[in-house]
């Protein structure tokens, strides 16, 4: 006769397991060994066993007897023919209580689409009114999404008898058991198409090209990205249609660079306007504006113009003109001007060079640090 391992080492639990770790334990083990899922030599005899041991331990008296007097000769050991009700229900519910498939036509929402669009400096700054044209999936408008012919229906499926379902009986271990499955015919529609629609050749839908309207907001930026609600792909049974998504794409301006919602602007000065100062037009987007630049100007000088930059995007107000000081030198001179540049030269003290080390600040980096020294309202 052979020796009966112990209840609580087959499920792999201590004896001071209550009531839910008996359960987790034997669950897991029971799906393991399964045999209609375990093909392995040996695989239906420890599933006897599992359930043995778990219709002692999950029973409160019997565990106690079993406690106190172990298996008793084989009174426990009588595996499925004193399996009770509690084990078979356990054991569906590990097995065939989600395992069914049922096809229901549940709305599903449409695809989502991207659209890139290029526009101007100034579009991107002040705002602007587009019209773009986009492909998408939609409705069909011949047969209004039933895939079938004007004028004719979609037929109740054959196979699954309009149910969208398939059932199955199988048998197993504990007697016959029933799988429900999609219909491989009409995938769960419950429905064939029996004549279909010339215009979507019975699929419901159709790609069409569409116009659609796009307000820009002033203020965006290159990579910016607007949303039309409801403007992508239809859904399909019922769902909601998909959203546009519109990259903006913002083509460079040949005179200003942005920073966040300011703008800069290199302004060339040459050594006299420089030295001793002068009155200049500088450009914004709204057109010239005056500037006065001070005597003794120097390469890389910051002027601030205020609320000459970018609108804001999601709230009043505009950035500033940022104009930096650039001093020109001339390429060429005639002789009146190389005499004048050789007498100024002898009359000027020589600058002092550069200390070992000293770092030079790139325009940008001036900007950054000194945008506070100086500004013009």
């Amino acid at each position: 006769m052979a020796t009966q391992r112990d209840y609580y080492e087959v499920l792999g639990i201590s004896r001071e397991a209550n009531d839910e770790d008996i359960k987790k334990a034997f669950r897991k083990l029971a799906f393991q060994f399964h045999p209609d899922r375990n093909r392995d030599t040996g695989a239906e005899d420890k599933f006897k066993e599992i359930n043995e041991a778990y219709e002692v331990l999950s029973d409160p008296q019997k565990r106690a007897a079993y406690d106190r007097f172990g298996q008793m000769g084989g009174t426990f050991g009588r595996g499925f023919e004193g399996f009770g009700f509690g084990g078979i229900g356990d054991i569906f519910d590990a097995f065939f209580g989600g395992m069914s498939t049922t096809a229901t036509r549940t709305p599903q929402r449409g695809n989502d689409l991207r659209y890139e669009m290029a526009i101007s400096f100034e579009e991107a700054a002040f705002g602007c009114e587009k019209e773009i044209e986009v492909q998408r999936t939609e409705i069909c408008s011949a047969c209004q999404g039933t895939g079938s012919q004007p004028g004719s229906q979609p037929a109740r499926c054959p196979t699954c008898n309009g149910t969208g379902q398939v059932r199955r009986s199988q048998q197993s271990l504990f007697g016959r058991f029933i799988n429900v499955s999609a219909c491989e015919r009409c995938h769960g529609d419950g429905r064939v198409i029996t004549n279909p629609c010339n215009e979507c050749r019975g699929s419901g839908r159709q790609r069409q090209k569409r116009k659609i309207a796009i307000r820009v907001p002033g203020g965006v930026d290159d990579g910016s990205q607007i949303r039309l609600t409801g403007e992508g792909d239809a859904g399909v049974y019922g769902g909601s249609p998909g959203n546009l998504y519109v990259l903006l794409a913002v083509k460079p301006h040949p005179l200003f660079q942005r920073e966040n919602d300011n703008l800069i602007y290199e302004l060339p000065l040459n050594f006299a306007q420089a030295a001793l100062g002068d009155e200049v037009e500088v450009p914004t987007l709204n057109g010239p504006v005056k500037l006065r630049v001070p005597p003794g100007t120097q390469h890389g000088h910051v002027f601030r113009i205020r609320g000459k930059g970018i609108p804001h995007l999601r709230d009043g107000g505009r950035g500033d003109l940022i104009v930096a000081a650039t001093l020109v030198t001339p390429r060429s001179l005639n002789k009146e001007q190389r005499r004048l540049f050789e007498d100024l030269s002898r009359m000027l003290e020589r600058p002092e060079p550069s200390q070992p080390g000293e770092a030079k600040a790139g325009l940008f980096d001036r900007f950054k640090k000194k945008s506070s020294e100086s500004s013009e309202d």
